[in-house]
C-alpha cells in the first residue's frame, strides 16, 4: 500500500522538512520510483556486500512475516500493531523522507506498524522491551517500528533482535519537547541472520535523546542512525558498541543533521574485530546548517583488531555551513592490542589470558556504562566476555607477540 499524497503533504508541513544537502545523503522522495537499485559504486553502498542483502537493497518480495514480535506494556504506555489510515498517517512521522530505494519501499508497502507510544508527562520506571524473534532466515520480509514520546516524558525503550531473519526495517522515532529518552537497539541475531534497518529520530525544543546500537550477531547488519532537531535546545547522544567475528559484516552510519540552533550532538562507537574477514564499517557524518548557530557536536569510532585477516574502515565527515558554532569535531583510530600493556600486566603475574581480558573489558567498559539501562550493562559485560573466549584468548596465539614485547625491552636494557 503506497503512501498517500495527503499523508505525505500533512507531514511535511507540520514538520516544515528541508531538504538534506549533505553529499553522504541523497535527496529523498517517498516514490520508490525515484529510488535506482543500487549498483555498490554509489557513495554509500561502496562498503557494502550487495551480494548478501538477499536482494533487500533492491526488489526482493517482503513476505508475510517469520519473525514473531512480544512486549511488556508498562501502565498508561500504548504498544500495539495499527494499520489502515493510521499507520498511513505515521509514515514519515521522523520527518524522515527516505533516501534509498529499500526505505521508500517498507513505507509504502509494509501494510502494518508497530506503535510504541509514551503519553505527555508520563514518567516510564521500567523499561519497554519489544522482542523480535525471527524463524526462517530463507524469508525476506520488512517492518515499520514508530517510537512516539510526548512532551516532558521519561522513557527507556529496547528493541531486541534475535534468531534467523532477512529483514529490511524502518524506526522511527518522534522525541516531543523537554522529553528525556533513551532508544537501544540490540542485534543479537545468529549467524545467518540479514538485518538493514534505518533508525531516524526527531528531538523536539530542549529534548534529549539517546540512541544506543549494539550488534554481535548476523551475517550482514548495515544500520543507519539518524536524528534532526524540530527545535533549539534539543540534544542526542548516539552510541554504539560492536564486535565482529570471522566473515561478518557489520556496517554503522550516523548522521546528525543540525537543523536548529543550540543544539548537540555527541557520537562515541567502539568496535572489535577477530578472524578471518571479519569487517566493520563506521561512517559518521555531521551536518551543520547555516541556520544551527550555537551547536555543539563531537564524533569519536575507535576500533580494536584482535588477530590477522580483518578489516576495519572508518570515515567521520563535518559538514559546516556556519561558522557560529560551539564546537565541532571528531576522532578515529584503528589499532591492535597495545603490546606494551600486556607485557605491563604480564610482568606483574598477570597470565597472558587475563591481561588480554582486562585490557578488552577497559576498552568497552566506559561506554557500556554510557547505555544507562543496567539489565543492559549486565549482558553486554557477558556478551563481550563469550566473544573474547572464541579467539583472543588463545595462549599459544597471544604468547608469541608478548614474547617478542620482553625480548625488544630485555635489549634495550642491555645496550642502556
Amino acid at each position: 500500500m503506497t503512501v498517500t499524497d495527503a499523508a505525505r503533504e500533512s507531514v511535511s508541513s507540520a514538520l516544515e522538512v528541508t531538504p538534506v544537502e549533505s553529499h553522504l545523503h541523497p535527496k529523498g522522495s517517498f516514490e520508490v520510483a525515484d529510488h535506482p537499485a543500487p549498483t555498490g559504486r554509489e557513495e554509500i553502498w561502496r562498503f557494502t556486500p550487495l551480494r548478501r542483502l538477499r536482494g533487500l537493497h533492491d526488489d526482493a518480495p517482503f513476505l508475510p512475516s517469520a519473525t514473531s514480535c512480544e512486549w511488556n506494556t508498562p501502565e498508561g504506555v500504548r504498544i500495539e500493531g495499527v494499520d489502515g489510515d493510521e499507520a498511513r498517517a505515521l509514515r514519515g512521522v521522523s520527518g524522515w523522507v527516505p533516501n534509498t530505494r529499500w526505505g521508500a519501499r517498507v513505507l509504502a508497502e509494509v501494510e502494518s506498524t508497530l506503535l510504541v507510544d509514551v503519553p505527555a508527562e508520563a514518567e516510564v520506571a521500567e523499561p519497554i522491551a519489544v522482542r523480535l524473534h525471527g524463524d526462517d532466515v530463507s524469508v525476506t520480509e520488512a517492518g515499520h517500528i514508530v517510537l512516539r514520546f510526548g512532551r516532558h516524558s521519561r522513557a527507556v525503550v529496547v528493541l531486541e533482535h534475535l534468531g534467523s531473519s532477512t529483514m529490511a526495517q524502518v524506526v522511527e522515532v518522534q522525541v516531543g519537547d523537554g522529553a528525556d529518552v533513551t532508544v537501544v537497539s540490540l542485534q543479537d541475531w545468529a549467524d545467518d541472520a540479514v538485518h538493514l534497518t534505518h533508525h531516524q529520530a526527531l528531538v523536539g525544543r530542549d529534548a534529549r535523546y539517546r540512541h544506543a546500537a549494539i550488534t554481535f550477531g548476523g551475517d550482514l547488519v548495515r544500520m543507519d542512525a539518524n536524528v534532526s532537531y524540530a527545535g533549539p535546545g534539543g540534544s542526542a547522544e548516539l552510541l554504539g558498541l560492536y564486535f565482529a567475528d570471522a566473515g561478518q559484516h557489520i556496517e554503522h552510519r550516523l548522521f546528525a543533521d543540525h537543523d536548529a540552533p543550540h543544539t548537540k550532538s555527541n557520537v562515541v562507537y567502539k568496535g572489535a574485530l577477530q578472524g578471518q574477514g571479519a569487517h566493520t564499517v563506521w561512517v559518521g557524518n555531521v551536518l551543520i546548517r547555516k541556520v544551527a548557530e550555537g551547536i555543539e557536536t563531537y564524533e569519536e569510532n575507535r576500533n580494536l583488531v584482535l588477530t590477522d585477516g580483518c578489516q576495519a574502515d572508518s570515515v567521520p565527515n563535518l559538514e559546516i555551513e556556519t561558522g557560529e558554532i560551539e564546537g565541532a569535531g571528531h576522532a578515529s583510530t584503528t589499532a591492535r592490542f597495545d603490546d606494551e600493556q600486556l607485557f605491563y600486566l604480564r610482568s606483574r603475574g598477570v597470565s597472558e589470558r587475563q591481561a588480554r581480558r582486562l585490557v578488552l573489558h577497559g576498552f568497552f567498559n566506559d561506554l557500556i556504562r554510557k547505555v544507562g539501562v543496567p539489565s543492559i550493562e549486565e549482558r553486554l559485560t557477558t556478551t563481550v566476555e563469550a566473544e573474547l573466549s572464541k579467539n583472543v584468548l588463545r595462549d599459544d596465539v597471544a604468547d608469541v607477540a608478548v614474547d617478542e614485547v620482553a625480548e625488544r625491552v630485555d635489549t634495550a636494557e642491555v645496550t642502556a
